[in-house]
């Protein structure tokens, strides 16, 4: 049986001969989602009103170029016969990873500048950035791209997926794997759990450890089923090296804090970040 279905439109609007890509709304809707979680979060602990706002504003350029950096360098043959392409996004290929190391960096300079707690902006910022990765990723399905290995349609209804679904990971003529669905489920549960530790209390940063956590482990195990991915040499798949020193890091982090710095307790109030607020 030869079917055939058509792909959805990647262009949202055009607007005379510019064209506004459904994977463009769908990155800055996550990123607006994630923000209005963050202030509003980030007031009931005590930080200032504009910290995400002004965050927000050197962190998205910052970890754009960071991302587009990461792919860049991991697939340096596809850019070496024109370097120029290396600043055509609009062809694809950044890395959400490169964009967490970006904004990861960019808010640890500025909490310094700020004088602020980096690790109370992490924990607060946790939750919100897990909402904005499940947002995003459908941006990856309307590119119909980030998909695993061929399944059969009958696997696809399987999973109770809808047909639009479905029909939308029928590919240059086979299904396959919506691992972006995965990744965007995977985050969406992430987010429960993140709020139901904030109610244990634990101390500043194990938060955050708990989304690198999370997310690494989801990550890890969807990566080893996709068919896009970058590689350090010939087999090694460099979002698994990656999920896996992050999963050592944020264990190794979170003991040493826990047990020698001692830090505040994420629901304590921060007295003298209210005073300033």
């Amino acid at each position: 049986m030869n079917t055939q279905f058509e792909p959805m439109d990647r262009v949202f609007i055009s607007l005379g001969p510019i064209d506004i890509y459904w994977y463009a709304v769908l990155i800055l809707l996550g990123v607006g989602v994630g923000y209005l979680w963050a202030r509003y979060e980030g007031e009931k602990r005590g930080l200032p009103k504009e910290t995400f706002a002004d965050l927000l504003v050197w962190a998205l350029p910052i970890s754009i170029i960071s991302a587009r950096a990461y792919y860049v360098i991991f697939r340096w043959d596809q850019f070496a016969d024109s370097p120029m392409s290396v600043f055509n996004i609009r062809e694809g290929g950044i890395a959400i990873h490169g964009a967490l190391i970006g904004a990861v960096v960019t808010a640890i300079i500025f909490a310094r500048v700020k004088k602020l707690s980096f690790w109370k902006i992490a924990d607060v910022a946790a939750p919100a950035i897990l909402i904005g990765q499940a947002i995003g990723r459908w941006g990856n399905f309307v590119n119909q791209e980030v998909y695993g290995g061929e399944v059969s349609r009958s696997f696809l209804e399987s999973l109770f997926l809808p047909d639009w679904i479905i029909n939308q990971m029928y590919i240059n003529g086979a299904y396959y794997h919506p691992t972006f669905l995965y990744e965007s489920l995977w985050s969406i549960l992430g987010v429960v759990l993140l709020i139901l530790l904030r109610k244990v209390n634990l101390r500043q940063g194990e938060l955050f450890f708990s989304y690198v956590i999370w997310y690494s482990v989801g990550r890890f195990f969807i990566e080893g089923i996709r068919l896009d991915y970058l590689l350090i040499g010939e087999t090694l798949r460099t979002a698994q090296l990656l999920s896996l020193i992050l999963i050592g890091l944020s264990i190794i982090l979170w003991m040493y804090r826990r047990i020698v710095v001692k830090p505040p307790r994420y629901l304590d109030t921060d007295s003298e970040s209210k005073k300033k607020n």
